[in-house]
């Protein structure tokens, strides 16, 4: 995803739990456009900040650098991983409810989630393509959703509105529209996967 935010024109700040020493390399391969920071720093300097660690790890994020940011959800619950989250168990909220309770006063997107990295980084496409993809979104403010709309666009993807952040479960691991529209994740190319298709995915997912 950075790689595709720098080839597209934008500033990319990078943080992980580690520090930005773990970082240096990665932010000098992707060039000026990139840097490391804390995950403080990242989340109080970005304009929309892409939260990506495992479910478990939600509840310990900080909201205070996030309030009124728009936050790109590419979390997917693995129990196996995150131990047992009694809201998700019993399916009263989504991912990316339990998301927004730990960040309140942000604007959660899901975003991200349903695509393995090699194919988003092979199937992007400039706005026209026939054969451009489209990534699927789920949040509550119709503002937050345009704004990651553009952001894919410019990146090389279309956006197919999933819903609000209650329908998110359409794009969970488990349903038509993860992972298996952009074809095997054993082929590093992927499959092309366009509106049409995902909106049929997403209506064929069933709990």
């Amino acid at each position: 995803m950075a790689q595709l935010a720098v080839d597209a024109g934008h500033s990319v700040i990078l943080s992980n739990s580690r520090g930005p020493d773990t970082l240096l390399e990665l932010a000098s391969d992707l060039g000026p456009r990139a840097r490391a920071a804390t995950s403080r720093e990242a989340a109080a300097a970005g304009e929309m900040v892409v939260v990506s660690v495992p479910v478990r790890a939600y509840a310990s994020l900080s909201g205070e650098p996030l309030a009124g940011k728009v936050v790109m959800d590419t979390g997917n619950y693995y129990p196996q991983r995150d131990g047992q989250i009694p809201e998700l168990d019993a399916r009263t909220m989504t991912e990316s409810e339990y998301l927004l309770r730990c960040l309140p006063g942000t604007e959660v997107v899901k975003v991200f989630n349903n695509i393995v990295f090699t194919h988003l980084l092979n199937l992007a496409r400039p706005a026209g393509a026939a054969d451009r993809s489209s990534l699927p979104i789920a949040g509550d403010s119709a503002t937050a959703k345009a704004a990651v709309s553009e952001f894919l666009d410019s990146i090389g993807y279309g956006a197919v509105d999933a819903g609000p952040l209650v329908e998110g479960w359409r794009q969970q691991p488990g349903t038509p529209a993860y992972g298996t529209p952009y074809g095997s994740f054993d082929d590093e190319l992927g499959t092309p996967a366009g509106p049409d298709v995902i909106r049929a995915a997403l209506s064929a997912a069933r709990r």
